[in-house]
């Protein structure tokens, strides 16, 4: 299982920075080298959601294990798809202000396979599409609670 680190430690919250409260910009994360990936993705999910899962950010084809902090639309570190906002790219936590603290999975997934860039690609389409080049797995959680 890959370790994956960022500015905030597994299980403790998200700065504010990264979120709908500040910056709305993605945490730099950074994850453990698999030697047999040919790709890695990441996607960003909250099970705390009134609805089911959110998903906040979906990457994949990516070659690099690290990503640095504000990655943009239109970056070319990976081809990122659509979040649950209707937006492409990153979109930080943001739960109602009536909720308590809210989860944050930041999984990052090491591939054996290239994928084929698909237009507005959902995390459920690309959970489809890697389900089985999936050579290893990592996660790390934040929590975040509107004031």
């Amino acid at each position: 299982m890959m370790e994956v680190r960022s500015v905030f430690k597994n299980g403790e919250p998200i700065p504010a920075k990264y979120t709908c409260d500040g910056d709305n910009v993605s945490p730099p994360l950074q994850w453990d080298k698999v030697e047999k990936a040919k790709t890695y993705a990441v996607i960003v999910e909250d099970p705390d959601a009134p609805g089911g899962t959110f998903y906040h950010w979906v990457i994949y084809n990516l070659k690099v294990n690290s990503l640095p902090e504000g990655v943009k639309r239109e970056s070319e570190l990976g081809i990122q798809g659509l979040n649950d906002f209707g937006e492409v790219g990153y979109g930080g936590p943001c739960p109602p202000r009536t909720h308590g603290a809210h989860r944050y999975y930041f999984n990052v997934y090491a591939l054996d396979v290239e994928l084929p860039a698909k237009h507005n690609m959902t995390a459920e389409k690309l959970k489809e599409m890697m389900s089985d080049h999936i050579i290893d797995k990592g996660s790390i959680m934040g929590t975040y609670k509107r004031k």
